[in-house]
């Protein structure tokens, strides 16, 4: 006989809990924990338990569980710091012995109801999304490190459910993802970075097929890229820092010239990460944001992709010489240049960072309009 786990949050959720257990064949039934409430925690939308009298927590019963399957559910519980303890719940077949995830002892108190329905609306695809890494990292990554490592994994399953809620056009080339085969394979890397090793095949443009092939794929993440233009003054602000790709290829200048630029979030919107970069990067308060073009940078072995934006506003407020987010060990200088200074410098090629180029070239067709109606 398995082991008894009463779930009264996120688990519930049939979609999580098959991906968490690793089967969608689970022997559960519904129940609840008298004297006991969920709330949902302080500055998070996940749900803490906690003694209530009077309260009857709602939940499910797993029923016999495999050790297999509560070797899993303790991989993605116990890592954040949950603990097991014994409970007696009811169903209908009366009081039953069981397991229960309970939150650290040090968490705080919840702020008010939690809402299954509510969460899964909100949260629960990306959940989903992070479950399937998480979970792939079983035997690879020991649990104290997944919760350093976790809001890398969020941004990643972000990035991804991005990509299938938004299609790029395909009036000239072809689509088909179902035209390829791919199977991922053993012997990658997991850490905040990711690189996964896979094999695919897939229908050649004249119908045939290919064989079967191996590749690497560098999995990354989203990240929104914007230059800041005064249109008053026709002038740029450009960051610089140290890059380690350049220091790495034994670069003589590994010091790179830059748009603003960060990760997205799970959750953030690209243009609310571009604001928030700017301010860190910048110290500037963005207002007006101005679509350029969204970028795979690296297709051919990245997942990365980026989202790029003109920002309008004032240049001439005085700022920091530098500036930089201290717990990443950040270190940049800004500088405000004059358009054709930009242009110059990509000529020159010391603006060696794609992204810039493209947003610089992107900037030059559009620039007469801008100031027109600046």
């Amino acid at each position: 006989m398995g082991d008894n786990i009463f779930l009264y949050g996120t688990l519930r959720h049939p979609d999580l809990l098959a991906v968490v257990a690793g089967t969608d064949s689970l022997a559960c039934t519904p129940a609840t924990l008298p004297g006991y409430a969920v709330a949902q925690a302080p500055g998070g939308a996940y749900p803490l338990i906690a003694p209530d009298p009077g309260a009857d927590a709602k939940g499910l019963l797993l029923c016999d569980l495999s050790a297999q399957a509560r070797a899993r559910l303790d991989y993605y519980e116990l890592a954040f710091g949950y603990r097991l303890a014994k409970v007696s719940v009811r169903t209908a077949k009366g009081v039953q012995p069981a397991l229960a995830y309970f939150p650290p002892e040090s968490a705080q108190n919840g702020v008010g109801p939690w809402d299954l329905a509510a969460w899964v609306a909100q949260e629960g695809a990306l959940a989903v999304q992070a479950a399937r890494e998480v979970m792939a990292r079983q035997h690879t990554t020991p649990m104290a490190d997944l919760p350093a490592l976790f809001p890398a994994i969020r941004a990643r399953a972000w990035a991804k459910l991005c990509a299938a809620r938004q299609p790029t056009p395909a009036s000239l080339r072809r689509q088909g993802a179902s035209d390829v085969e791919m199977q991922l394979l053993d012997g990658g890397y997991d850490g905040f970075f990711r690189l996964q090793r896979f094999r695919l095949r897939h229908h050649r443009y004249d119908g045939s097929q290919t064989p079967w092939f191996a590749r690497e794929t560098f999995d990354a993440f989203d990240a929104a890229l914007v230059l800041p233009y005064d249109p008053a003054t026709d002038e740029v602000l450009l960051i610089e820092q140290l890059r380690f790709g350049p220091l790495l290829r034994g670069d003589a200048s590994p010091f790179v010239l830059e748009p603003v630029a960060g990760m997205v979030d799970a959750g953030e919107t690209p243009a609310d990460c571009a604001r928030r970069e700017a301010m860190e990067e910048a110290g500037l308060v963005l207002d007006q944001l101005r679509p350029m073009p969204a970028i795979y940078p690296s297709p051919g072995y990245s997942t990365e992709f980026f989202h790029c934006f003109l920002a309008l506003c004032d240049l001439r407020a005085p700022r920091r010489a530098t500036t930089g987010a201290e717990g990443e060990h950040e270190d940049i200088r800004a500088h405000i240049v004059a358009f054709d200074q930009l242009l110059q410098l990509v000529d020159s090629g010391e603006i060696n960072a794609g992204p810039l180029v493209m947003m610089a070239l992107w900037l030059a067709r559009h620039r007469a309009e801008l100031r027109a109606s600046a």
